[in-house]
């Protein structure tokens, strides 16, 4: 019986420390990521470039994305109001006939963004890289980020932890019923962020060769 009860005692102490973690860890990237995030186009201060985290261009369903659609207009609405000079469009194309880079650059040309001010990170795997090789490949410390509110949260807080000085543009939330499964995985992957930048240090997946942005 008192195997059993220590056993019990064991799970629901470790579920209560997992549970715990989960917030603190949510807790202390928000936190930490407040003072730099902006939603008002007419309060976020210039920088040079902007850095878009990339997404898929449409579902695996084949319907529009609207994490990807809303990080368009939203980087477009920065290049109109003159608060970015250059883009640097970060995502994953290591899969034939994936190329979220390409599908990026392909819809701010679309929309009148010049294809010349447009830099492609192809390597950009996941937010960490895509963060980590702005700062190693492209020479950048001080830039502006581009994604939905949640994203951004996380991408300021791996940003702030590397040494860069980033400030945040909230692309438009998508509804609940659209992007409920993305919510919950980025509580996952908040988790994620922490261990790999203070339990087993992560490193990019590949880096490359400089790659210069022109004043």
């Amino acid at each position: 019986m008192q195997k059993i009860l220590r056993l019990k005692s064991f799970w629901f102490i470790l579920l209560i420390s997992i549970v715990a973690f989960i917030f603190i860890c949510n807790y202390v990237i928000e936190k930490t990521a407040s003072k730099n995030i902006y939603s008002d186009i007419s309060k976020i201060p210039y920088n040079k470039v902007a850095l878009v985290l990339g997404t898929s261009k449409e579902t695996s369903k084949g319907y529009t994305n609207y994490f990807f659609s809303y990080r368009i207009e939203a980087t477009l609405a920065l290049y109109k109001a003159g608060k970015i000079k250059y883009i640097i469009v970060s995502g994953d194309n290591h899969i034939k006939g994936y190329d979220e880079p390409n599908d990026m650059k392909k819809a701010l040309v679309e929309r009148g963004v010049p294809g010349n001010i447009i830099y492609l990170d192809y390597a950009g795997f996941r937010t960490f890289d895509s963060i980590i090789r702005c700062l190693e490949v492209f020479g950048e410390s001080n830039i502006t980020i581009v994604s939905q509110k949640f994203h951004n949260e996380r991408a300021l807080y791996i940003a702030k932890s590397k040494g860069l000085h980033a400030i945040a543009f909230n692309a438009q939330e998508v509804s609940k019923s659209f992007g409920l499964g993305t919510l919950i995985r980025e509580k996952f992957a908040r988790i994620k962020c922490v261990i790999d930048l203070y339990i087993l240090p992560a490193k990019p997946h590949f880096l490359g060769s400089k790659i210069i942005i022109p004043e």
